[in-house]
């Protein structure tokens, strides 16, 4: 039986969910939250470390701020997108202002800033705001890539 490591947006738990569930609204072991439906996982250091390094879906990652308005015009297409991309693809967002370390780690220079990581690697990126239907075609069309 096939499975995956979700890691919980909440607790940062570690989950083994067989493959076949992943659309049945599992939970968290520690904390009982549901892994998938909450919307995109706002991400610290620690958490975005977890979701990238020990989970085993993919991780669509939008890198914003607050001050940024196209980053606040995007952020309901992001999070459309999250309800039709889970639970193929687990999305977080990580505010550059609060978590620098990380924005710092992976060269964000303009926001907001898709970036798609497959196995703790990156594995496309792409600038500029988006609407949820480019989103999601641009996250599976890289994903298809390989």
């Amino acid at each position: 039986m096939n499975s995956e490591l979700v890691v919980c947006g909440s607790c940062s738990a570690a989950n083994r969910v067989p493959t076949e569930r992943l659309a049945a609204g599992p939970k968290c072991g520690r904390c009982g939250r549901q892994l998938f439906g909450n919307g995109p996982i706002s991400a610290d250091s620690a958490l975005f470390s977890r979701l990238t390094g020990t989970g085993s879906l993919p991780v669509l990652v939008d890198f914003w701020a607050s001050w940024c308005g196209p980053c606040q015009m995007m952020a309901p297409a992001f999070e459309a997108a999250s309800r039709i991309l889970e639970p193929d693809v687990v999305l977080a967002k990580v505010d550059t202002e609060a978590v620098q370390d990380v924005a710092a780690r992976y060269a964000i220079r303009s926001i907001p800033t898709l970036v798609l990581f497959r196995g703790g690697r990156e594995v496309a990126r792409q600038s500029g705001a988006s609407s949820e239907r480019a989103i999601v075609q641009w996250t599976r069309a890289a994903l298809a890539k390989g």
